[in-house]
């Protein structure tokens, strides 16, 4: 997993609440199981018509927004089904940090098991947000996962909170597979005390 320390970038804002995982990935693009490529359909039924063209006026079609690294979004943000190709689609676009005031459990944990900051603020911090993100490419927002802080254009800091935990792994790039893999060594001594104790269970007669 792709390791998160610090994003500097536009913020793209969507006001709406309760975007659900449909919204965010369609259910006519979970046949894959590859994460790369569905970048293209993040927000597809807002971005797109049905003749397939863009649709000016949402907001990651606008110029300043294109490439957006942070997404300000509204209350309940991921609620609906629990798709992981939901975050799948938003880390493949380039949104590496999602702002609200509170996430839907599921999408809120799979976003941590596939790096992207999920950063839960009060009301008030997140209608300062809006009203940075709404400059566009005039106006840039940096997200310090270290320092637990984000930075807006004009100075103003907004503090948030995080697990230990899952700060840590965010910052070293790990996923369960990776929290697995460093306990490699105890396994495999595991395993070969295994295999001298029970050897059938490895298909090998008794020694």
């Amino acid at each position: 997993m792709e390791k998160f320390s610090k994003v500097t970038g536009v913020a793209a804002p969507i006001r709406s609440i309760n975007v659900d995982t449909d919204k965010i990935i369609p259910k006519q693009f979970l046949k894959t199981i590859k994460r790369e490529g569905l970048g293209q359909y993040l927000f597809n039924d807002l971005r797109y018509d049905e003749s397939g063209a863009e649709v000016p006026d949402f907001v990651l079609n606008q110029p300043a927004y294109r490439e957006a690294k942070i997404l300000v979004a509204g209350d309940n943000f991921g609620c609906g089904s629990s798709r992981e190709h939901a975050p799948w689609a938003i880390m493949d676009f380039g949104i590496r940090c999602v702002i609200s005031t509170s996430f839907a459990d599921i999408f809120y944990n799979n976003c941590f098991k596939n790096g992207i900051l999920p950063i839960q603020v009060t009301p008030e911090q997140l209608e300062m947000l809006f009203d940075d993100a709404e400059r566009g490419a005039n106006a840039t927002i940096s997200v310090d996962l270290e320092a637990q802080e984000i930075r807006g254009p004009d100075g103003g800091v907004v503090s948030f909170e995080i697990d230990p935990f899952r700060k840590h792994c965010l910052l070293e790039g790990l996923d369960d597979i990776g929290l697995t893999l460093q306990r490699k060594g105890s396994i495999d001594d595991y395993e070969d005390r295994q295999k001298l104790a029970q050897p059938w269970l490895y298909g090998r007669a008794a020694e």
